[in-house]
């Protein structure tokens, strides 16, 4: 018999936004009913953040051998790579967090988690697996998965994406990136530093979503690293070479190429996971880019919430967390939360990072037509010097009243600088708030500092500034 549930809530999806949720609403004693029909952790656990970044942190080792003579540390020859250990590590990784996510602990916090696929039967019922659910509100929050390209020939060869990558236990010879997004080009350099050939293929600009002056820095080191980047490269075909070789046709500049690979990684965005839910049957609105939500994350139906990769906005983990917490503010306290994606934050985990809140140069002009621009470069700082890790840039963008509208940065430990510029924006903070902070000697977050105090430097040229100072000395 179909078992009937009346939860408060009702979550579709336990990957980071929805296990936000369910464990929030637990912890104000809220019943609550977890559904996920794959993997708990979601996405970012099992296939994207956490194991990409666990590649890349052994990608780092690899690379800190080929470049330890540069500190005097003599090494005998080049790293070996044991790719069968280099999975054990990423899986590691995996199941260190994993009790984290874990039905378990979620059982235990209150929530009944049910294992089986989710989809609505009508606007106010899910089913899953044997049991009916009528709850008072439900989250969807079901994530992305790798976005497949309709290219011809693809489905004709083992390609990987994000979600089978990780699996690999043997070097790749030659790994062909079709896609020079963040992922693409993580992936590029973790998998070129392991030894591996690099070829990525971009139809348009990689890396086309950031700023374009600190992305020709990262993409010059990359290429420094003999990782070839191909940019509007327009792959028409694929096609199986032998038994185990493959080849990319792809068009660029009106003439064509081929490139043979051992392994395609499709790495071209990310697609909503809207299929099974049943969306129509509930009366919720959606599109190819994902589920249509209100100011406030509703849906057009208005028991049901949608939050994460699924609204087809920005898809970033930290995302998902936080239109979470918004929308256990709406469901909770009746409290309408309106995300602000001006002072949502990203970083491109390659050496070197690669991060950004706030508005671009282009588009702070744009809006506010006078703006200023301070920079600093990563080869006045002393810490960068020590480290040997001189290539990079903070780039601030204010309005002429010095509000801070925009930062980015591309060096290293840009991604773990961006926490504090993140608070600067989502706190409306000022150049001068940051000259008036003082910065611990000798840190890489001092180029921001640094570059703040440039926006002063003008003022000591100025007559009427100097006709002050001396007046002043007059008294002694």
């Amino acid at each position: 018999m179909t078992e009937i549930l009346k939860p408060d809530i009702c979550v579709i999806g336990a990957g980071s936004g929805g296990l936000s949720v369910a464990a929030a609403a637990a912890a104000f004693g809220v019943s609550v009913v977890l559904i996920e029909k794959g993997k708990m952790g979601g996405d970012c656990l099992n296939y994207g953040c956490v194991p990409s970044k666990a590649i890349l942190a052994a990608g780092k080792h690899a690379q800190a051998i080929r470049d330890a003579g540069k500190f005097g540390v003599t090494v005998s020859q080049d790293p070996k790579v044991d790719f069968k250990k280099v999975h054990d590590h990423v899986h590691h990784v995996i199941a260190q967090i994993e009790p984290n996510d874990s039905v378990e602990r979620f059982t235990g916090m209150g929530v009944e988690v049910i294992q089986a696929e989710g989809r609505f039967k009508d606007e106010k019922t899910v089913i899953a697996g044997d049991k009916e659910i009528q709850a008072r509100r439900f989250v969807i929050s079901t994530g992305s998965s790798a976005f497949i390209p309709p290219i011809k020939g693809l489905d004709s060869v083992p390609y990987l994406t994000n979600e089978t990558l990780f699996e690999n236990t043997k070097k790749m010879d030659h790994l062909v990136i079709i896609g020079g997004g963040p992922i693409g080009m993580e992936m590029a350099q973790a998998h070129r530093r392991l030894g591996c050939e690099i070829t990525v293929l971009e139809g348009a600009k990689a890396l086309g979503k950031d700023d374009p002056e600190l992305t020709s820095i990262l993409l010059e080191k990359l290429r420094e690293e003999d990782i070839n980047i191909i940019e509007g490269a327009l792959v028409s075909n694929v096609m199986p070479r032998g038994k185990l070789g493959i080849t990319i046709s792809y068009k660029k500049d009106d003439q064509a190429f081929d490139v043979k690979a051992s392994h395609v990684l499709v790495a071209t965005g990310r697609a909503a996971n809207i299929d099974g839910l049943s969306l129509g049957a509930a009366g919720i609105e959606h599109t190819r880019r994902g589920i249509t939500v209100s100011s406030d994350l509703r849906t057009t139906n208005k028991r049901v919430y949608a939050i994460g990769d699924v609204t087809g906005g920005l898809q970033f983990t930290h995302v998902a967390g936080y239109h979470a917490g918004l929308v256990i503010r709406g469901i909770l306290f009746r409290k309408k939360a309106v995300p602000n994606d001006s002072m949502i934050p990203w970083v491109t985990y390659t050496d070197p990072e690669l991060g950004h809140v706030g508005m671009t140069e282009d588009e702070a002009r744009e809006k506010y037509g006078t703006i200023k621009v301070l920079r600093w470069p990563y080869h006045e700082n002393d810490r960068a010097q020590a480290e040997r890790k001189t290539t990079g840039l903070i780039k601030m963008v204010t309005n002429k009243k010095g509000l801070i509208l925009g930062v980015s940065i591309v060096g290293l430990g840009a991604g773990e600088m961006m926490n504090m510029w993140a608070l600067a924006i989502t706190n409306k903070m000022k150049v001068g708030d940051v000259v008036g902070y003082v910065s611990p000697y000798p840190t890489l977050s001092e180029i921001g500092k640094r570059a703040a105090v440039t926006n002063y430097t003008s003022l000591a040229k100025k007559p009427m500034i100097r006709s002050l100072i001396k007046f002043l000395q007059k008294f002694g």
